[in-house]
C-alpha cells in the first residue's frame, strides 16, 4: 500500500473514492473500495471473514496486484446471512459469506432482482448436518423431537438452521408449520429466549448450540448429523462484480485458501485468534473448527455440497422463502479453480474430512492431545481434571464432536460410548441389550 501511494500524486489522491468494485480503471490511480460481508460469530464462515481478516490475507493479496489501483477493504459484520444478501443484490457489498440455504435465498433474491450472484467457494462443511444442533434449557424435561410437538421453538427462518429443524420434524412426523410454535429469531435473541424459559428449545447454527452448552445454558436434544445429509456455507459473489474485477476476487480467494491453510495447519492458533475478535470461548471455537472439529475447511466446491443444495431448494419453497432456484447456474467455481491452480484444485476435491477422534486441551498447551478412543480420554481427563480446558468427544454414531462433560454416555460392556443427544443414545442402547446411559462422573471413574 506504501509503495503505491509514493507512486501517485497529489492531484490523483484528490479524487473521489469509488465503493463497491467502483468503475476506477487499472492505472487511474484512484481508490476502490472492496466491500466484503461477513458473519464474524459464524464461525464456519472464518476462512472468508473473522480468520482472514486477522490475519491480513487479502489486504496483502490487493497490494500484490500492482495494477496502479489502491484498494480498500470494508469489512461489514452481520448477524445472519440475510442483510447480507439485501446489502448484494443493492449494489452495496461485493462479496458475502453464509450458510447453503442463505446462499439459496441469495441466488433466488439477484435473480429477482436483476442483480444476480454466484456461489464462487466453501468455507466448512459437513457432510451429515453436524453444524445445526437443536437445544433445550439444562433442566428441560424434554429429551427428543417428538417431545417438541405444540411447545415453541426458536430459529432463525431461512437459514440452515431452520432447514434442520423443518427435515427433522418431518421425519419425527410433526408437521413443520401446525406442528409446533416457531420463534422466527435472530440467533442471540432466541438464545436468550431459551434461557428465559420463553422458548421450549432452539433450533440453531454453528456456534450457538455449543456456546450454550459450554456455558451450562443449553442440552442437545437433537444432532443434525443424523440426517445424514451435507450442509455447509460458502462464499458468494455479484455477478457484475467477478466480471468487472475478476483479479480482486481472485485475490480473495487466494487470501480464503492461506487462512484455510493456516486453520488446518495451526487449528489452536487460529482458534484463539477468532475467539479474540468474536468474543466467543476459544473452546467453543475449538469444537467447530478444531483439527478433528465439526466442521472441515476447503474451498473447493465439492459434488456432494452441490447436490445437497439442490435437495434444499424443496425446503425453502415450501416455505414459501424462495420459488425454483437454478442451482447449476449459481454455482461457478471458475474462479476459484484459478485462484488454487487446476492441479490443486482437482486434489481439494479429492480430500476427505479427517477422521473422528477425541482430544483434550491442556491448559497452556499450543496443541491439543489426540485419544484413539472416548476411553482413553477420560482415563486421561480422569487423571489431569484440574488441568485441562476442554474435552472433546466424538459421537458413536454420527461422528459430530462434542464436549465431553456435556455429551450422553453409554457404558456398552467394557466400552463407554459418548453421544450429542439422548435420542441417539436410546437408538443405540435399542439394538445392543445390556447398554445403558451412566453419568459422566461414572464414566469417568469407570475409565480411571
Amino acid at each position: 500500500m506504501q509503495r503505491t501511494a509514493v507512486a501517485i500524486s497529489a492531484v490523483v489522491l484528490l479524487l473521489p473514492l469509488s465503493a463497491c468494485g467502483g468503475d476506477a480503471e487499472a492505472g487511474s490511480g484512484s481508490t476502490v473500495t472492496v466491500t466484503v460481508g461477513y458473519q464474524s460469530r459464524t464461525i464456519n464462515t472464518v476462512t472468508a471473514g473473522t480468520l482472514l481478516r486477522s490475519l491480513g490475507s487479502f489486504e496483502k493479496q490487493l497490494n500484490s496486484l500492482h495494477d496502479g489501483v489502491r484498494y480498500k477493504v470494508d469489512w461489514q459484520d452481520y448477524a445472519t446471512g440475510a442483510p447480507i444478501t439485501a446489502q448484494m443484490t443493492a449494489g452495496k457489498i461485493d462479496i458475502g459469506s453464509m450458510g447453503d440455504f442463505p446462499l439459496l435465498i441469495n441466488a433466488a433474491r439477484g435473480k429477482q432482482l436483476n442483480s444476480p450472484t454466484r456461489l464462487v467457494s466453501v468455507t466448512g462443511y459437513n457432510l451429515r448436518g453436524g453444524l445445526n444442533t437443536i437445544v433445550t434449557a439444562p433442566g428441560s424435561k424434554l429429551t427428543s423431537l417428538k417431545d417438541l410437538k405444540g411447545k415453541k421453538v426458536s430459529t432463525s427462518v431461512g437459514s440452515a438452521a431452520d432447514g434442520t429443524l423443518v427435515r427433522a420434524l418431518q421425519r419425527a412426523g410433526i408437521d413443520p408449520n401446525g406442528g409446533i410454535e416457531k420463534l422466527n429469531q435472530q440467533p442471540s435473541v432466541g438464545a436468550s429466549a431459551l434461557t428465559a424459559g420463553s422458548t421450549d428449545a432452539l433450533s440453531q447454527f454453528v456456534a450457538w448450540p455449543g456456546l450454550l452448552a459450554f456455558q451450562g445454558k443449553a442440552k442437545a436434544i437433537y444432532d443434525g448429523a443424523r440426517l445424514n445429509l451435507p450442509t455447509f456455507h460458502g462464499v458468494t459473489a455479484r455477478e457484475d462484480f467477478a466480471e468487472e474485477r475478476p483479479a480482486v476476487l481472485e485475490a480473495f480467494l487466494k487470501a480464503q485458501a492461506e487462512a484455510t491453510d493456516y486453520l488446518n495447519d495451526h487449528p489452536v492458533d487460529a482458534a484463539e485468534k477468532v475467539a479474540k475478535a468474536t468474543g466467543l470461548p476459544a473452546e467453543v471455537v475449538y469444537l467447530y473448527n478444531g483439527a478433528h472439529g465439526i466442521a472441515t475447511f476447503d474451498p473447493a466446491i465439492k459434488p456432494q455440497l452441490v447436490s445437497a443444495l439442490k435437495q434444499d431448494v424443496s425446503v425453502l419453497k415450501s416455505a414459501k422463502l424462495t420459488g425454483d432456484v437454478d442451482v447449476d447456474s449459481f454455482v461457478d467455481d471458475r474462479y476459484v479453480k484459478k485462484a488454487l491452480g487446476p492441479a490443486a484444485y482437482a486434489r481439494h476435491l479429492a480430500t476427505k474430512p479427517a477422521p473422528a477422534a477425541s482430544e483434550a486441551w491442556p491448559k497452556g498447551a499450543s496443541k491439543t492431545i489426540t485419544f484413539n478412543s472416548p476411553s482413553k480420554l477420560l482415563r486421561y481427563v480422569a487423571g489431569h481434571r484440574d488441568d485441562l480446558r476442554a474435552a472433546y468427544v466424538p459421537d458413536t454414531t454420527t461422528g459430530t464432536l462434542w464436549f465431553a462433560d456435556e455429551a450422553v454416555w453409554v457404558a456398552d460392556g467394557d466400552q463407554l460410548l459418548p453421544f450429542v443427544a439422548p435420542d441417539t443414545a436410546q437408538a443405540y442402547i435399542a439394538g445392543h441389550g445390556g447398554a445403558r446411559v451412566v453419568p459422566y462422573v461414572d464414566a469417568l471413574e469407570r475409565a480411571s
